[in-house]
């Protein structure tokens, strides 16, 4: 049971850093200048959405130090990342806000599925 649980991880680590196309050093500028008012920034700590924050640090880490959590997040912005993309930009999420949501989970949509 242990094997087949190695490889569904080994699966979605990979499915994730498809999914996360932004490095850390990317994702953590966004979440600062996402969340940055006109005339405050957000610590980096802070910055950003909850769920944001959690891909940063899975980022971050290795695969063999992941926590049920991490995977269960990794599983769903896996899912968030492909349900935005098959959705696209739309009447209620335009263009900016539809890629901006998207560079929240790690995922810049303008980049080539190669990147």
């Amino acid at each position: 049971m242990a094997d087949t649980e190695a490889l569904e991880i080994d699966a979605l680590w990979a499915e994730f850093h498809s999914a996360v196309n932004m490095t850390s050093q990317e994702l953590a500028a966004w979440l600062r200048t996402s969340s940055a008012g006109e005339e405050t920034e957000q610590t980096p700590e802070t910055a950003g959405s909850e769920q944001g924050r959690g891909v940063l640090a899975i980022l971050r880490k290795r695969q063999m130090d992941l926590t049920d959590a991490d995977i269960e997040l990794m599983y769903d912005v896996v899912d968030a990342v492909a349900g935005e993309r098959e959705a696209g930009p739309r009447p209620s999420v335009p263009e900016p806000d539809w890629r901006y949501r998207l560079m929240s989970l790690g995922h810049d949509p303008l980049r080539s599925e190669s990147s």
